[in-house]
């Protein structure tokens, strides 16, 4: 099966020789961005994109880049556009606000216009990585660099030893968005890589937040309990995640409350029970495992409060935890996967049945979507969940060949709120941004997707979408090297204009991917339009009925929009009437119409 999926990728690239001439992109970058469009024989119009840090040539079907701010002054190096120390990270948001994480502070922009993201805050406050949440009025952001210091302060931190140094989780008081205050600064043992907001509805007073460590451990002469020592000794630092209550009232007096041993084993009480050596001496690629995928942190864990459930990308395992007391999460399950070089991230399904976790094998920097590189390597994994029980269905990977000079992995992303559909969209690094529908677990598809050529055409510069997030209608991307995007999904064949007008009815206060909220999609006629589109695209509706369905939804609309509320609702139950419920797409176009017609009543 790989081995067809290969050749079809060598097909791609045989097909795209030469890319056609493309269309000016004016006014989104400050140099002009080259949109190559495929001739009649080309396959994958990602394939052979020209170089260029702010001037590459893009390629995009299903999804259009509408908005675009480059890094501001302070925030890179022209001379190295992906030095690390100045990287855009990870992403969170709030009202209409964009909160961009880079590993040398964060910048807050408003995206009221989405097409025109303005540039509010900057902060500079070093120490990687940056990652970002946002909570009422508080944001938080991950430190894990030595670098690091509690005043945010440029000049470091030297020795091994330093009172002055912080790894851990900021806490900033963004009431005054033009002004955050550090209001507290909890230290960790190994820093804070990433962190995860978890909420509790027995719980209002207080937010907890979930840190994952994957740093070294620092001296216990600096941070006092910290201890570099083996599984067999019960005060080592590793094996364990950090959890913070953040009392909402007190904020300053956020303090780390448990260290759950999330990794024992339950038969033996060894807490380093689950993958302690890589599953072979190499990786399947026949090279070094990178990183290596041993388990003994996580690398990301999202939370999903509605199910009081997290899932959990540790490195060698996927992991499920009940949150329901979240000062003690419970591992649930775990597995692992052979073609795992380093579990990354997750995303649930919106109805918590499926997960999705991602690769990331060579941790981000290295290229990975090359020819010679299975579908199956760096790549996301889908599991269901069955009684509790995580089961493997399939891989993903964003389809089209890259360069040797692309960092390209599977990374961070989060679902589009399309009713009836599990749609994720996704970064990859410079394998730009991929849209793909796993609502049939066993078969993922791409619908959409977007991506510029390399940064360089002969040296591997960092860069490329960290993160792709959809947030009230649009999906945002944050670009290691060259910025904020903003992006608005297209029609296509896969993916219809009522779906995403019915996407976009779902408006959140704040969003981040790694607090997963629960959508209920409210009863609408762009909700109905939606699962009127799918049920016809399902091929099982009769052309007679299909087109009286669709005579008395416009007339309901109509009859609606003229406040004929009470005949409108008789028109959706005379459409429901007619659907045949037996069958999957009609029953859920029924539902929706009497959902609506209750809601006009």
């Amino acid at each position: 099966m790989q081995e067809s999926r290969r050749a079809r990728r060598r097909a791609g690239l045989r097909g795209l020789a030469v890319i056609a001439a493309g269309v000016i992109l004016a006014g989104m970058l400050p140099s002009a961005a080259v949109l190559a469009e495929p001739a009649p024989s080309q396959v994958d119009p990602r394939v052979g994109l020209g170089a260029g840090w702010l001037d590459a040539q893009q390629a995009a079907s299903g999804i259009q880049l509408v908005g675009h701010q480059n890094r501001p002054e302070g925030f890179y190096q022209a001379d190295n556009p992906g030095n690390l120390a100045l990287a855009n990270s990870d992403l969170a948001f709030g009202g209409k606000y964009a909160f961009v994480g880079n590993f040398h502070g964060f910048n807050i922009y408003d995206v009221s216009t989405p097409s025109q993201p303005v540039l509010k805050t900057s902060v500079v406050c070093p120490g990687g990585q940056g990652d970002m949440s946002v909570y009422g009025n508080l944001l938080f952001m991950s430190v894990e660099e030595n670098r690091g210091r509690l005043d945010c302060g440029t000049q470091g931190a030297p020795g091994p030893v330093n009172p002055e140094r912080f790894r851990g989780v900021r806490i900033f008081d963004i009431s005054d968005i033009s002004q955050p205050v550090q209001v507290a600064a909890v230290q960790t043992c190994r820093g804070s890589h990433t962190h995860s907001v978890v909420t509790s509805k027995n719980d209002r007073d207080n937010v907890y937040v979930y840190v994952s460590g994957t740093a070294g451990v620092r001296s216990g002469q600096e941070l006092a309990g910290c201890v570099n020592a083996p599984a067999t000794d019960v005060n080592t630092a590793l094996w364990r995640i950090e959890v913070i209550k953040v009392p909402l009232a007190a904020p300053q007096n956020a303090a780390i409350v448990s260290q759950p041993r999330v990794f024992t084993d339950p038969a033996t009480g060894a807490i380093n029970g689950l993958q302690n050596t890589p599953p072979a001496p190499t990786h399947p690629s026949g090279g070094p495992w990178s990183p290596q995928p041993v388990t003994s942190a996580c690398h990301d864990i999202t939370s999903f409060p509605a199910l009081n459930l997290a899932a959990g990308a540790c490195a060698g395992n996927g992991i499920l935890l009940d949150t329901s007391d979240p000062a003690n999460p419970v591992r649930l399950d775990e597995v692992s996967d052979p073609n795992f070089a380093y579990w990354h991230s997750a995303t649930l399904s919106n109805d918590g049945k499926k997960v999705v976790f991602t690769d990331e094998w060579g941790g981000g920097t290295g290229a990975r979507c090359r020819e010679s590189d299975e579908l199956s390597w760096g790549a996301n994994a889908i599991f269901d969940i069955v009684n509790g029980k995580m089961e493997f269905r399939s891989y993903y990977k964003m389809p089209a060949v890259q360069t040797t000079t692309e960092n390209c992995v599977a990374h961070n992303g989060s679902l589009i709120p399309v009713p009836g559909r599990d749609i994720m969209v996704q970064g990859w690094y410079q394998g730009g941004v991929s849209v793909f529908d796993f609502t049939d677990s066993t078969k993922p598809k791409e619908i959409a997707f977007f991506d510029r050529g390399p940064i360089s055409a002969t040296q591997l510069f960092t860069g490329g979408i960290w993160s792709a997030y959809y947030y009230n209608g649009n999906v945002y991307g944050s670009e290691i090297a060259r910025g904020l995007d903003v992006f608005e999904l297209t029609p296509t064949k896969d993916l219809a204009k009522a779906e995403i007008a019915a996407a976009a009815k779902v408006k959140y206060d704040v969003f981040n991917a790694q607090h997963q909220p629960q959508v209920i999609h409210q009863p609408s006629f762009e909700v109905v339009r939606a699962y009127q589109v799918q049920a016809e695209r399902a091929g099982t509706m009769k052309k007679g009925i299909s087109i009286a369905v669709d005579k008395l939804i416009d007339s309901a609309e109509r009859m609606a929009g003229r406040g004929l509320k009470k005949v409108a609702a008789i028109e959706l139950r005379t459409a429901a009437k007619l659907l045949k419920t037996s069958d999957p797409a009609q029953a859920a176009l029924a539902k929706a119409l009497k959902d609506l017609a209750r809601d006009l009543d």
